[in-house]
């Protein structure tokens, strides 16, 4: 695991430095936008996203200039959808990665100008010829994003999040709010390495189910951190679902059986790389990453 993690960091830096190039720093008059933009986008994370793209990429020896511009659209959505989340009018946090929040940091209105410019910039990265050569490509990678990031994806799932503190939610609703909120832009993360290698159907497939089961596995971890972790270590409040009385895998389905069923999912969105052989190793110990994280 200890290789793992160097692998994680590397390639976050790799990512980090690609950010850094697509969204270079300004002094013209808006100025102030792009330090909130570089603030959001450049404040360290996991990226496991990018991870994603970058290793599902790799199975299909794609160009890595074009997977990192990738990994880098995707991050510039998920960073996007942090600050957004963050602001009074949603979750209402103060904190994000340990630093203020953008909204803090700032104001709010630079915080949504800021999220609106990440969102907006990721499909021009993705639209540009140096990410693939073959406008289809492209064209592909814009449309499933626009899905996962949308109103059929992570949009959607953030609006039953928000129903969630007025409604009760069994599982099979809790278990389709994170499927649309979390496990949409994951399943992009994953499938657009196979979108840029012009993959089969069988390892697009393959790819979209091992996402869909790390997906929720991931969920449920956030939720169990909410739970037990404590405000240091995740970087974020923790208890706020419970204080808001938000049903949750772990209200739902209680902190033991939460935690088996998280690494349940993870041994079954690691069979689904079995056709890849050893070249998804990267992913396989991501799954195991994921189900045994702490922050």
């Amino acid at each position: 695991m200890t290789d793992f993690r160097q692998s994680l960091e590397e390639n976050a830096g790799a990512v980090t430095r690609a950010l850094d190039r697509l969204l270079p720093a300004s002094e013209s008059p808006e100025a102030r936008l792009m330090e909130a933009i570089r603030y959001s986008a450049l404040g360290g994370g996991k990226r496991v996203r990018p991870f994603m793209v970058v290793a599902a990429a790799r199975l299909f020896s794609v160009d890595e200039s074009c997977a990192y511009r990738v990994a880098a659209a995707v991050e510039m959505i998920h960073c996007y959808s942090l600050v957004h989340d963050d602001l009074p009018a949603m979750d209402n946090d103060d904190l994000r990665r340990g630093q203020p929040a953008c909204h803090i940091k700032f104001d709010e209105a630079t915080a949504i100008l800021a999220g609106d410019a990440l969102l907006t910039k990721a499909f021009e990265v993705l639209g540009g010829e140096a990410t693939h050569p073959d406008a289809r490509v492209r064209c592909e990678l814009v449309t499933e994003l626009a899905r996962a990031a949308g109103d059929e994806g992570m949009v959607g799932g953030q609006a039953l999040d928000l129903m969630a503190e007025k409604v009760d939610l069994g599982v099979s609703e809790v278990t389709r709010l994170q499927r649309l909120k979390t496990g949409a832009l994951i399943g992009f993360s994953c499938e657009s390495g196979a979108i840029l290698g012009k993959a089969s159907k069988g390892a697009r497939y393959a790819l979209h189910a091992y996402a869909h089961d790390l997906g929720l596995a991931f969920q449920i971890i956030d939720d169990l951190l909410d739970e037990e972790g404590d405000e240091e270590t995740v970087g974020k409040k923790t208890g706020k679902d419970k204080a808001a009385g938000k049903a949750t895998f772990v209200s739902l389905l209680g902190v033991e059986q939460a935690r088996t069923q998280a690494d349940l999912l993870g041994d079954q969105a690691v069979e689904h790389l079995e056709i890849f052989e050893e070249k998804a190793d990267p992913l396989r110990e991501l799954a195991r990453f994921v189900v045994n994280r702490r922050a």
